[in-house]
């Protein structure tokens, strides 16, 4: 590993000694010993306080098991048709197989983990809102951590609109009395979301203003970013295009020339990433206590000799997508986003069906973790080292590339989508050719180039959403358009609440 990505692996650990899994709004992480051994009354009196706290709601960007398993790449991939399930079988996660199959009960524990680790968020980013601006420090250092707490809190807010439509919106740290809080409009969230980022952007520094040991923080360019997409939400194009262009412009992203260094330990937060969630090896994390490693590593792995879970199996019609264009010539991505057999997985064998027990065809490969990536001590599972790339460079570019074909700039929307695709033929002319397509014809190559630059990223199901194309490619899972575009709010919510909460329709 090189040095920049051992300084990265110190990001979130100054001022956090402990992760650990508080749910539910009347709990505050600064009640508890772990982080600081002081209580809210007295912990917020200087700029370590500040950054602590904040680092605190950072933890929160990694909470993976609260205490169910849920992933983006559960909503985004086995949501859509780029990826089954997978595990050890039907009832290995049975919940996860009525989501995919649109068959949502609404007492699940994954969506109850999901509503309260996105909440769980929002409260620490308020906490440091409310204290941090009262304390006497640096102001710039201030307005920086306020920054990051906006994106942070526009973050969660984003997760929860886009999963469940009408939410709550917390703005502020509730007293008990408001704790029966009803559910805002969805247009008043992204309202939110959009101010918090916009109010946000000034104050955070560059990607390039930030030394190594602080490689990972949010930046102008990840709050841009998630700008970008909640924009696209909301189909404000000529606001999502421009705010592209200020990322394109800045300067501090570039497309990494090599498509499949990115998913390696030593690609993580380079010129091509916008926002990462940051996660390390050697945390000492549990099962009960993940501290900052991830388990999507574990889960994604082939069962037998590879010693994962085998979920997020890849399918036949996301592998078919890779030949779309020549059926005798596959798109480069795919080598470097899907394992088949004969591949070898790193330094654990070569994958064969008799090898992991499974009759499946292919595996997920991005995050996938070599035998000798694992955490020198203690238990691998809980402390996975791969960060979760969240943002993309070339996201924004393909983002950039639909908001100018829906304003009628074609010659826009091809430059940028031709940017990404002469990355992929990597100096290859006889593949992937410069679109010059126009009309639907150009939309459906954005579209196109979405699922398989980003593929098993956790994108595909919400970009199908977005986009009004749930019905047409998702049917066949069961998706009923009117219903599905939501997934239910958890029944355990609307009990908390006496009724203040309200159910999706459909469901």
């Amino acid at each position: 590993m090189n040095t920049e990505s051992m300084m990265k692996n110190k990001i979130l650990i100054a001022g956090l000694i402990c992760v650990f899994w508080t749910m539910g709004c009347k709990d505050s992480f600064l009640d508890r010993d772990p982080l600081v051994g002081e209580t809210e009354e007295n912990f917020y009196r200087n700029a370590e306080d500040a950054v602590a706290g904040v680092n605190a709601a950072y933890a929160a960007l990694q909470f993976e098991r609260s205490p169910a398993g849920h992933f983006r790449w559960f909503w985004g991939d086995i949501m859509s048709d780029d990826s089954d399930k997978g595990g050890s079988g039907d009832n290995d996660v049975f919940e996860l197989l009525l989501l995919e199959t649109f068959q949502t009960p609404t007492n699940g524990e994954l969506l109850e983990s999901e509503w309260k680790a996105n909440y769980e968020g929002i409260y620490r980013a308020n906490v440091v809102l409310e204290k941090v601006p009262s304390i006497e420090m640096d102001e710039e250092l201030k307005a920086r951590v306020l920054g990051e707490a906006k994106f942070i809190r526009a973050y969660f807010h984003y997760n929860l609109v886009t999963i469940f439509g009408d939410v709550p919106l917390v703005d502020h740290v509730l007293s008990t009395e408001e704790f029966n809080m009803a559910r805002t409009d969805a247009n008043l969230v992204w309202d939110f979301i959009e101010s918090d980022l916009t109010s946000a952007i000034p104050d955070l520094p560059r990607k390039s203003q930030y030394e190594l040991s602080d490689l990972g923080r949010i930046t102008k360019g990840a709050a841009r970013g998630l700008l970008v997409k909640s924009y696209m939400w909301r189909q404000k194009w000529t606001e999502a295009r421009q705010t592209a262009e200020d990322i394109v412009n800045s300067g501090e992203y570039f497309l990494d020339p090599d498509y499949a260094n990115m998913f390696t330990p030593d690609g993580e937060n380079g010129s091509g990433s916008i926002f990462e969630i940051q996660y390390m090896t050697e945390s000492g994390g549990t099962w009960d206590n993940q501290n900052e490693g991830t388990l999507t590593n574990i889960f994604q792995r082939p069962r037998g000799q590879f010693d994962g879970f085998g979920f997020n199996i890849p399918t036949q019609d996301l592998v078919d997508a890779f030949f779309k264009e020549s059926p005798t010539k596959e798109d480069p991505r795919l080598g470097s986003t899907v394992f088949r057999e004969g591949d070898v997985m790193g330094d654990r064998g070569v994958f064969t069906k008799e090898a992991t027990g499974f009759p499946h065809d292919y595996y997920p490969k991005k995050y996938f973790n070599s035998k000798s990536d694992e955490a020198s001590f203690g238990d691998a599972a809980p402390n996975g080292g791969s960060n979760d790339r969240v943002i993309r460079f070339a996201d924004i570019l393909l983002l950039h590339a639909e908001a100018c074909y829906q304003l009628g700039d074609e010659g826009a929307a091809r430059t940028s989508l031709n940017l990404v695709r002469a990355r992929a033929r990597g100096g290859d002319e006889t593949i992937l050719p410069d679109v010059i397509a126009s009309g639907e014809d150009l939309r459906d190559a954005i579209y196109h180039e979405r699922r398989v630059e980003l593929a098993l990223e956790g994108h595909r199901f919400f970009d199908l959403i977005r986009t009004g194309r749930g019905s047409l490619e998702l049917s066949s899972l069961g998706f009923q358009a009117g219903k599905h575009e939501l997934f239910p709010i958890p029944e355990s919510q609307i009990q908390a609440t006496n009724g203040a909460i309200t159910q999706n329709p459909g469901y």
